[in-house]
């Protein structure tokens, strides 16, 4: 009989992607023995674990994951993210999954581990020259980082697998194909959580506070801490902490925590947060030009803590382009539900029921809308945008918005496509105002009313170029929570948050279920414009959706594994 072998765990002893095409060309001229006694060719393959981290640009389809969430609508119906929208994803067909390749980033980074052991240094420690000797130190310096590293990106791989699926198979050597693979089994979330939290910290005591300009975009403390930080919020929030969701799920353990002392959890997460915002000689602060931090290589900022380096493309911007620039595709278009997010400049709710607000509803907002979304007759590339009725990006045009909005954020308008023009950025993993809002939405869970939950959150709103007011004093509990959420969905839009907070906050119903939202834009004759909301399209959420499928394929190769709640 043919033995079946999961597609996780294959990829966890040979892999499969074209990175590891890469490598097998890597070593056509000498031996794989070779290959794991060379410094330089292990240096190399630690980099080749760096690209295994999710990009974010074109994750689903070449759709952002925000189209797959109360942010925005992709324009092609046909790209399979629309299949989050209308609920038709299952355990077979899942448009964003990502089990496979974030085990082989597991599998490559476990290789790593085991293949810094066998590095040959025996030309410069047998050397007694003083220049041998100090190349033998720094290389045995780096080795012993390196590991750091790449345990860091395991933990990362985890993290993202366990904020999709709950508790997954924990792999810390790598495998052979003589293992029993049908008996491999799910870990507990317990178990997850602990390996990568345990993991982060001994990331965090090894790796160096910062690079020098050669080796920026590598893990560092304030990353490992941050990530961290990351997984602890989640461990505290509603979804890890409730099985009533799941009905009569037989393993809750894989889905949630033992009951506890929730404010433990809580006081852990805002813990993890200020231990990032303490961390000493960081030189972390909020940057200056809120713009500058999506259409650069934004790693070399103050505020990024951690960012995904990428080349040289303008595929980004072809793809999202509004409709009536030179190749744009509309691509991921922002949604009137979040849009209202937005607050008015003065700090109070923007309100469609206000006259004043309505008749010109773009005016005195947050000026983070403009800097994270196109908006109507605003200025763009040379011209005012046309998303009205007729207009030269409106409806009426083939493939133009359905929601009467383009993205700004992460697009560089500066390319001219005609001639191919690129320009290298970074997709942001780890920002400061996101630790500021983890520390501030945690410590509120546990000790409301603490003084730094709003100094925090203000920092945020009223850092330069935004200098929103501060939040009002005297808010409650609850009153801040909501503050806190919306801060988050505005301050983090578009960089694949909301789909995650949602879930976790266990809101998915009213946000994720919601009709996606659009205005519709008419010009008249005197070149004003009227706008009026409208529904672009009913979303569908089921309670099942708090977490995706584990791949159909999987379950069928290795019967150990557990399927999630109603898939």
């Amino acid at each position: 009989m043919k033995r079946l072998i999961p597609f996780f765990i294959l990829a966890a002893v040979i892999g499969l992607s074209s990175c590891e095409d890469l490598e097998r060309e890597l070593i056509t001229d000498i031996s794989g023995q070779q290959l794991i006694r060379s410094y330089d060719y292990t240096l190399n393959r630690l980099n080749s674990i760096y690209t295994d981290v999710p990009a974010g640009y074109l994750q689903i389809d070449g759709a952002m994951t925000a189209s797959a969430t109360d942010e925005a609508e992709h324009t092609l119906e046909t790209s399979n993210v629309q299949k989050f929208n209308n609920g038709s994803w299952n355990a077979i067909d899942n448009p964003e999954n990502l089990w496979g390749n974030l085990y082989r980033g597991i599998r490559k980074a476990n290789q790593f581990l085991v293949a810094t052991d066998s590095i040959n240094l025996d030309q410069f420690r047998l050397d007694p020259a003083p220049t041998a000797q100090t190349t033998y130190q720094n290389r045995l310096n780096d080795i012993r980082r390196w590991k750091y590293e790449a345990r860091f990106l395991r933990a990362y791989f985890y993290f993202e697998l366990v904020k999709r699926y709950g508790g997954v198979p924990l792999f810390t050597k790598t495998l052979t194909l003589d293992e029993n693979f049908a008996a491999v089994k799910r870990n507990t979330l317990a178990e997850c959580i602990s390996f990568i939290t345990t993991e982060c910290d001994s990331a965090a005591r090894n790796l160096p506070v910062t690079y020098p300009a050669t080796d920026l975009g590598r893990a560092t403390r304030g990353a490992a801490l941050s990530l961290k930080s990351r997984v602890l919020l989640y461990a505290a929030s509603d979804l890890f902490n409730t099985s009533s969701w799941a009905g009569g799920y037989n393993n809750p353990e894989l889905i949630t925590l033992p009951a506890g002392d929730r404010a433990a959890r809580w006081k852990a997460a805002a813990d993890a947060a200020k231990a990032v915002i303490d961390l000493a000689g960081t030189g972390y602060t909020l940057h200056n030009n809120y713009r500058n931090l999506f259409i650069t290589n934004s790693y070399t900022l103050p505020e990024v803590i951690y960012a995904r380096r990428n080349g040289a493309s303008n595929e980004f911007e072809r793809a999202n382009y509004p409709i009536g620039y030179d190749l744009g595709n509309s691509g991921t278009t922002p949604s009137q539900n979040l849009v209202d997010a937005y607050e008015m400049s003065n700090g109070t709710r923007f309100d469609w029921n206000n006259p004043v607000h309505a008749a010109n509803p773009y005016a005195n907002r947050d000026p983070r809308l403009g800097l994270n979304i196109i908006l109507n007759n605003s200025s763009y590339k040379g011209r005012p945008v046309e998303a009205w009725i007729g207009g030269r990006d409106g409806r009426g045009v083939v493939n133009a918005t359905r929601t009467g909005y383009y993205l700004k954020k992460y697009v560089n308008e500066n390319l001219n496509l005609l001639l191919n023009n690129t320009s290298v950025y970074s997709w942001n993993i780890f920002r400061l105002p996101e630790i500021f809002l983890n520390y501030a939405e945690a410590l509120n869970e546990y000790a409301p009313g603490n003084a730094d939950i709003k100094t925090f959150v203000d920092r945020v709103r009223t850092r330069a170029g935004v200098a929103l007011p501060a939040l009002p004093a005297g808010l409650s509990q609850a009153e801040m929570r909501e503050r806190i959420r919306n801060e988050r969905r505005v301050e983090l839009a578009f960089e694949d948050h909301r789909g995650w907070d949602v879930r976790r906050w266990m809101i998915g119903p009213q946000t994720l279920g919601a009709p996606l939202m659009g205005v519709e834009i008419t010009r008249r004759t005197d070149g004003t414009f009227q706008y009026k909301p409208v529904e672009v399209e009913k979303r569908v959420f089921e309670p099942k959706m708090y977490l995706y499928p584990i791949p159909q394929g999987e379950l069928n190769a290795s019967k150990g594994l557990v399927q999630n709640p109603g898939w």
